[in-house]
């Protein structure tokens, strides 16, 4: 048996607009893990993005991978884990779904569970408490989801999306238990509708791949973006500034800070240029769906 793996999960960004904790896109942006069985547990961080107050037993990984281990009766060998991540923490792009999913994968090969990609899916939203961002994680391209009262989690997964992204990441973090905070707690029923039905419009769109509709119904959220947009650094100014140089439309990437555009393939040099000149405070970064969900690669005994 190999000793040594690479595990590579994407990043995500969730709600687009008013898909609100169910509709998911993994993004071409990874937390890659090397892995080494050796005598006792390491994880060494390589660049950004990566926490710097965490020991082995508080590391999210390293619970992860135990938690679904005694969930599954089995023992983990230890290992040395070298992480990096192209995902910055608090931002909005799916970092902790990733390292959730990156913990489970890490326990299915350390503990040969033989976990199905449907396992996967239901631990990864069940630890999240929503499958949104970790659906995205482990499939890649877009995932529009639910999960029932028994934690089992149901998918439309559409691998392809012809066109572009792009993230304006600010450099301030906000904690998804922060941008949750500002929600109401109660909806009027007239309001839910038209919530709803927006919704509704944004599945049914990126299903057809009608991006004039998808960019239309990003911007026609009602259950969470409204509040938390006083959170947010130049909310309105980048969602003006995107119009107006070609994107489809704008939203939160997931709880915020980040935001996301949807911009046709053929404009994305100029798109991203003009971003870069009028935001200059936050990384501009373009980007596209993940076009696969986890990947791991087995290396031979003698590497």
């Amino acid at each position: 048996m190999s000793n040594s793996w690479q595990i590579k999960v994407p990043g995500s960004t969730a709600n687009l607009g008013p898909g609100f904790d169910s509709i998911g896109l993994g993004l071409s942006l990874y937390l890659t893990m090397e892995v080494t069985l050796q005598n006792e547990w390491e994880f060494v961080h390589i660049g950004d993005n990566v926490p710097s107050d965490t020991t082995v037993e508080t590391h999210l990984i390293y619970k992860t991978a135990q938690q679904v281990a005694k969930q599954y009766n089995a023992s983990l060998r230890p290992c040395k884990v070298e992480m990096k991540s192209e995902l910055p923490l608090a931002r909005g792009l799916g970092s902790s779904a990733a390292a959730i999913v990156a913990g489970i994968e890490l326990a299915n090969i350390l503990g040969e569970l033989n976990l199905t990609t449907q396992d996967k899916l239901n631990i990864s939203s069940q630890i999240e408490g929503h499958p949104d961002n970790a659906s995205a994680s482990v499939l890649g391209g877009l995932t529009i989801s639910s999960m029932d009262e028994q934690g089992v989690v149901d998918t439309l997964h559409i691998q392809e999306m012809d066109a572009a992204f792009v993230v304006f990441i600010p450099n301030v973090e906000l904690k998804t238990s922060d941008s949750r905070g500002v929600l109401p707690s109660q909806l009027e029923r007239g309001y839910a509708v038209r919530a709803s039905a927006n919704a509704n419009m944004l599945a049914a769109s990126l299903i057809a791949k009608d991006y004039v509709r998808i960019g239309r119904y990003m911007e026609a959220d009602l259950f969470h973006e409204p509040f938390r947009a006083e959170l947010i650094p130049n909310y309105t100014e980048i969602h003006e500034a995107a119009k107006l140089a070609g994107a489809y439309g704008t939203a939160l990437s997931g709880a915020g800070p980040t935001l996301i555009s949807i911009i046709p393939l053929s404009i994305k040099e100029q798109f991203i240029e003009a971003m870069q000149k009028q935001f200059p405070t936050h990384q501009v970064v373009l980007t596209t769906g993940a076009s696969a969900g986890i990947q791991v690669t087995t290396y031979s005994n003698s590497k």
